[in-house]
């Protein structure tokens, strides 16, 4: 640092320029997307050596290895899913890639059909869901216990029939 004939300090400048440089890495490090992969697609070397119609179940099991879920729509399919997240600092993480294997078998638990969906293939599906009535009104445990004073008979509590 140098003083000028003032009095006044000189050089700090560079300082204040490292500081701010070091600032803009560390935001633009911070806004740098990560991608994450989940699940499993078997490679398509594995893929060609099931042949439709001619392959067992056990065989193309054996091939592809273990599916990501079996039988979910029907007790004669297996599914293999790979799925690309893109997480982007504190923002909730999007999927920007989908791939979905679908083997389905005959009867005779042989190979008839493989087919590849995209994210691009997708929909949403609304499944039905079956849920019992409690009984429950709306309000709080309070309220409920206390609109429920009125509805004892005292015969209940001395044994009355």
């Amino acid at each position: 640092m140098v003083r000028t004939a003032g009095g006044r300090a000189t050089g700090g400048g560079a300082a204040w320029g490292r500081a701010l440089a070091v600032l803009a890495l560390g935001a633009t490090l911070a806004c740098t997307p990560l991608y994450r992969n989940h699940g499993y697609i078997p490679p398509e070397a594995d893929l060609a050596q099931v042949s439709v119609g001619l392959t067992t179940r056990d065989e193309a099991l054996a091939l592809l290895g273990p599916p990501t879920a079996a039988g979910l729509l029907n007790a004669d399919g297996v599914f293999y899913v790979q799925s690309r997240f893109r997480h982007l600092g504190p923002l909730e993480p999007q999927v920007v890639k989908r791939e979905i294997l679908a083997v389905t078998f005959s009867d005779a638990g042989l190979v008839a059909n493989v087919e590849r969906f995209g994210l691009e293939d997708g929909r949403i599906v609304a499944l039905s869901r079956r849920v019992t009535d409690n009984g429950a009104q709306e309000g709080t445990f309070l309220r409920q216990l206390f609109g429920a004073l009125g509805n004892f008979d005292a015969g209940q509590f001395l044994g009355a029939e």
